[in-house]
């Protein structure tokens, strides 16, 4: 397995919308490599996901960190998603992300969702997810279609780098959740 090269913000492939897969193609060692060393690339740089075009791949995949029953956490492959809200409900939480090194701020999305796609051995799945795990398939699957997190901001408001958010922010974040 090897360690990706991560597209920052201003690099055009992040801007592009990325082409689907067959489910073929997603059955290659090629392809079998790439997920793997999107995974390792992730733990590397501390994400909880990361999409196709973040490492210069413009196809629609992603791997995401989606939390167990047990509590623990599986990354999981998501290839040619689609996302269907479920419910009005949206929430408004923070965001950052690997292309966009050491920012953070609020974005409003949908609440609950319905996500399909293929799995690693190109047969499709689906799940419901709620909160956090739902914000993080909306983020990734933002980067298959060209948009950034900034591009999601009600506001610019709450943009703020990370040491300013640990300064400032943090503690209303942990009391929202508490």
């Amino acid at each position: 397995m090897s360690i990706l090269k991560v597209a920052r913000m201003g690099h055009p492939v992040l801007r592009k919308a990325a082409r689907a897969l067959d489910p073929t193609e997603v059955r290659t060692a090629p392809f079998q490599k790439l997920i793997d060393d999107m995974v390792e690339t992730m733990h590397e740089y501390g994400g909880i996901g990361l999409a196709g075009p973040q490492v210069h791949e413009s196809v629609r995949l992603f791997v995401a960190g989606i939390e167990q029953k047990d509590g623990s956490l599986r990354v999981l492959p998501f290839v040619n998603p689609e996302i269907t809200p479920v419910g009005a409900s949206t929430a408004e939480d923070w965001e950052g992300c690997l292309s966009i090194p050491d920012i953070r701020g609020k974005v409003v999305r949908p609440r609950n969702v319905v996500i399909k796609a293929l799995d690693r051995r190109g047969k499709p799945f689906e799940m419901e997810l709620i909160g956090y795990p739902a914000r993080v398939v909306q983020h990734e699957t933002d980067h298959l279609d060209g948009v950034l997190f900034f591009d999601r901001m009600q506001t610019f408001d709450t943009l703020t780098f990370l040491d300013e958010y640990s300064r400032f922010w943090a503690r209303e974040h942990d009391e929202d959740e508490a």
